[in-house]
C-alpha cells in the first residue's frame, strides 16, 4: 500500500466544501480502494499517523473509522490496527445476525431478511444454540465490528448483561423477548395467550382422542409460556393431558394427540405412524409449532400454530435500513390442516 498516495487522495477532498473532515477521510479511503491504491488485507494508517499527516482531530478519525467498520469496508483487530476488509466500496452496511439455529422456519426468516436488505448490505450469520458460553463468545468477539446487531436472545440474567453492553441504537431483538434496562427495539413472538387460543380452537378435535401428549424439554430453548398455556388449557377444558420430556422412537399409539415443538421429533413421530400403518388425522392427531412449507404438504398437511417468519424477516430488514425504533409483538396464529 502506498500511504503517500492514500493521504494525497484524502487531501484532494478538502477542496469540496460539502464534505466534512470525517467524510473526507471516508471518501478518500473509498476512492483509494477504487483506484487500487489500497486493497483488501492492507493495514491502514494508525490514528496517530492520520493526525500527523492530515491534522484531523482524534475524534474525527475515530468517527470515520467506526463508520467504515459499520459498512464492513474496514475491520479493527485488537492491538494490530485497522485493516481493509473488502474491495466492495458499494457496501453500505455490515450486519451481525445471531440466532438459535438454522431450522426451516429460521431459513424463511433469513431469506426474507436477506432479500429485503438488498445487495449492498453484508449479513454475517452466527448460531448460539441456546448455549450461554457460545452466545457470549460470539458477541464479545464481534462487538464494535458491525453497524447493526440483530439477535435472538437467551432468556437469562447473564445473557441480558451481555446484550446491554451493545449500542442500543444499533441493536434489534428478534424472535424471543427478554426485558432489558435501556430502551431498545424488538420484533418478537408472543407465546402464552396465542398458544392458549390455538389450543381452545382445537379443543373439539382434541376431545375426540383419549389423551393430549405434549413433548416439552425443561431447561431448553423451548418457550416456557407454551408449557404454562398447555397446563392451563387441559385444566380449564378438563382434557386428559400429559407432559413428557421427549418422544421415544417406536412408542406411537392410536387415539392420542401428539404435540411437539421440535421438527426432528415431528419427523420421528410421522415415520412411526407410517411404519405402524396409522392414519394421521384419523387414528391419531398431530400438532406442531412453527410453520414451514414442508408442513403444508406432508401427510396432507400438519396443523401448526406459528408466527409469519417471512413477515418477521421483512420487518427486521426495514429496521436495519431505516433505523426507526420499533416495538412489535407478533402473535402465533393457528393454521389448521389434516393432522388435527
Amino acid at each position: 500500500m502506498n500511504k503517500t498516495k492514500l493521504f494525497s487522495e484524502i487531501k484532494l477532498l478538502a477542496n469540496i466544501s460539502s464534505f466534512s473532515k470525517h467524510e473526507q477521510l471516508i471518501q478518500g479511503i473509498i476512492n483509494a480502494l477504487n483506484q487500487k491504491i489500497i486493497a483488501r488485507g492492507d493495514i491502514l494508517p494508525s490514528v496517530n499517523e492520520m493526525i500527523r499527516e492530515l491534522g484531523f482531530a482524534k475524534e474525527t478519525i475515530g468517527k470515520a473509522y467506526k463508520e467504515l467498520i459499520a459498512r464492513g469496508i474496514v475491520e479493527s483487530k485488537n492491538r494490530k490496527g485497522y485493516f481493509v476488509a473488502t474491495d466492495d466500496t458499494e457496501q453500505h452496511l455490515k450486519v451481525c445476525l445471531l440466532i438459535y439455529a438454522f431450522d426451516t422456519f429460521q431459513e424463511t426468516f433469513y431469506q426474507n431478511f436477506r432479500n429485503h436488505l438488498g445487495p449492498n448490505v453484508q449479513v454475517d450469520v452466527f448460531f448460539h444454540h441456546n448455549n450461554l458460553t457460545v452466545f457470549e463468545s460470539i458477541i464479545n468477539s464481534n462487538k464494535g465490528q458491525y453497524g447493526m446487531y440483530v439477535i435472538a436472545p437467551i432468556d437469562s440474567p447473564e445473557a441480558i448483561n451481555i446484550l446491554e453492553k451493545l449500542p442500543m441504537d444499533k441493536f434489534l431483538m428478534v424472535d424471543r423477548y427478554v426485558e432489558m434496562k435501556e430502551p431498545y427495539s424488538y420484533i418478537v413472538q408472543e407465546f402464552r395467550q396465542s398458544s392458549y387460543n390455538a389450543f381452545v380452537k382445537l379443543a373439539p378435535r382434541i376431545k375426540e382422542f383419549s389423551e393430549f401428549v405434549f413433548f416439552f424439554r425443561p431447561n431448553s430453548a423451548e418457550p416456557n409460556d407454551i408449557l404454562i398455556s398447555f397446563e392451563q388449557f387441559i385444566k380449564d377444558y378438563k382434557i386428559n393431558g400429559v407432559i413428557k420430556s421427549e418422544y421415544h422412537s417406536g412408542s406411537i399409539a392410536p387415539d392420542k394427540v401428539y404435540f411437539t415443538i421440535h421438527n426432528l421429533e415431528l419427523w420421528e413421530i410421522l415415520k412411526d405412524t407410517k411404519v405402524r400403518g396409522l392414519k394421521v388425522g384419523h387414528d391419531l392427531g398431530i400438532l406442531s409449532h412453527n410453520d414451514d412449507n414442508v408442513k403444508e404438504i406432508i401427510f396432507d398437511g400438519i396443523t401448526t400454530f406459528s408466527v409469519d417468519f417471512a413477515e418477521m424477516g421483512i420487518r427486521a430488514a426495514e429496521f436495519v435500513l431505516t433505523k426507526v425504533p420499533v416495538k412489535h409483538v407478533m402473535e402465533n396464529k393457528l393454521i389448521q390442516r389434516n393432522s388435527l
